[in-house]
């Protein structure tokens, strides 16, 4: 398995304060899969993400990435494999106005030790296969929202990622060009054989998955697939 997440709690504070925002979840994604997370707000599914890309911590439970539990590293090793192995795609994109699309893409290669000149390379190939090649020395704020989100993707693919992780990444889209960010999601599974999960309100969304499992609560109440299911399933929870 690319992800393997097993009896996952995260809570939040203490005693009579504390927010339990997962309960003991199982999700297991494999190579070439794309999963859809879906639930109402506060059901937990932007917290199961961040666990799963190693942008917080657990309180009880394991993830395991590629084989190595996030729970038993250390804070450095845990950043030295989110940069090799994790992407990560936020619904308000995450750039940085000050760099460039190619330099957006290519920071987290630096950030990892690799030359300047061979990070930029890097860059351009991951920006040509989300199509804006030519968007390369254009900085974000010159950009549609679209490219902008292309941009993250390509930022989230550059080098050797195992695993992709989707947090509403269409929100700020309008639905031609969600459809087209869902697209390259789905192909970069199908192609390159990566795991992806991807945090969605939306069951049409959902359906670019190959299953849907449904938080609420923080709790995994069920799940379906292929996901013309998703719809039933959403019925069935409430």
């Amino acid at each position: 398995m690319i992800l393997d997440i097993r009896k996952l709690t995260r809570t939040h504070g203490q005693g009579e304060q504390a927010v339990h925002a997962l309960r003991g979840v199982d999700l297991a994604v494999a190579p070439g899969e794309l999963v859809a997370v879906m639930g109402p707000s506060g059901s937990g599914k932007s917290t199961l993400l961040t666990c799963a890309g190693g942008l917080d911590q657990p309180t009880a439970g394991e993830v395991l990435v590629d084989g190595n539990d996030l729970t038993t590293l250390g804070r450095n090793a845990v950043a030295a494999l989110r940069r090799r192995r994790i992407g990560y795609v936020f619904q308000d994109f995450n750039l940085i106005p000050a760099l460039t699309a190619a330099e957006n893409v290519a920071l987290p290669l630096e950030l990892d030790g690799t030359r300047s000149r061979a990070a930029y390379k890097h860059a351009v190939t991951a920006l040509q296969e989300v199509g804006i090649e030519e968007l390369a020395d254009r900085f974000p704020d010159d950009m549609s929202g679209g490219q902008r989100q292309r941009v993250a993707i390509a930022r989230a693919i550059v080098g050797e990622r195992r695993l992709l992780l989707a947090d509403e990444p269409t929100g700020a889209l309008d639905s031609d060009t969600g459809e087209a960010v869902l697209r390259l999601l789905r192909d970069r599974c199908d192609q390159h054989g990566i795991g992806g999960v991807l945090v969605t309100h939306d069951a049409r969304h959902a359906a670019w998955a190959d299953r849907v499992v449904y938080l609420r609560d923080g709790v995994l109440v069920g799940q379906a697939g292929p996901l013309p299911d998703a719809d039933a399933l959403l019925q069935e929870s409430r």
